[in-house]
């Protein structure tokens, strides 16, 4: 079975603070932070999409790490992207207001073959709510770790899509090992800040 990806009906739109935006071809600018518990898989995906590899080996990241990546939109402009991996373990959770609070973009990730972590996406939808009513961010959940046979996995996908039709949010199942799935979630994910930033400027794409 593959992964899957999936649009739904997302917070209304709000400013964003994407950098600045002129009509002509250039490079706009957003931040993307990801959030989850440890080792469900938000540094390999960080990996597999800004450098194509994949490590097995798990290094906790302590308290955050960084990398940029920019990606060409269908209306021929670019969008740098910076990208915010912080640390999954309680530790250290008090860090991450600190790079979430002006970020456009949030990544929640579980790991399918793991009940737990999939429950802890409800506190960090709780602790984004203010920054969603307020900011209007993006907000995607993505279930890592797709190419595991069914058989290991706790949360399937119809749990995972059903989450996110409730909570109004974009839903994505990744494997950061294979390669599955990781492209295509930053492709929808920069489509709809594309979307956002011309419906700001009253521009028709």
């Amino acid at each position: 079975m593959g992964c899957a990806i999936s649009k739904t009906n997302s917070s209304p739109d709000k400013n964003l603070n994407i950098g600045k935006n002129k009509l002509a071809s250039e490079v706009s600018e957003c931040k993307f932070v990801f959030l989850g518990d440890s080792a469900v898989g938000k540094s390999s995906i960080f990996q597999r999409f800004c450098k194509n590899n994949f490590t097995g080996e798990h290094e906790v990241t302590i308290g955050v790490a960084y990398m940029q990546q920019k990606i060409q939109l269908k209306n021929g402009n670019y969008l740098k992207m910076h990208l915010w991996d912080t640390g999954g373990e309680e530790r250290f959770r008090g860090m991450a207001p600190l790079y979430y609070r002006d970020t456009n973009v949030a990544v929640l990730v579980y790991d399918v073959t793991n009940r737990s972590t999939f429950d802890s996406i409800k506190y960090w939808m709780n602790e984004l709510d203010s920054k969603i009513k307020q900011d209007g961010i993006i907000i995607a959940m993505v279930g890592n770790k797709c190419d595991l046979p069914d058989g290991d996995k706790q949360v399937n996908t119809i749990t995972g899509k059903k989450f996110a039709e409730d909570n109004k949010i974009f839903f994505a199942e990744t494997s950061a090992k294979t390669g599955e799935g990781v492209n295509n979630l930053f492709e929808l994910l920069s489509e709809e800040i594309a979307k956002k930033m011309s419906a700001s400027k009253g521009i028709k794409r």
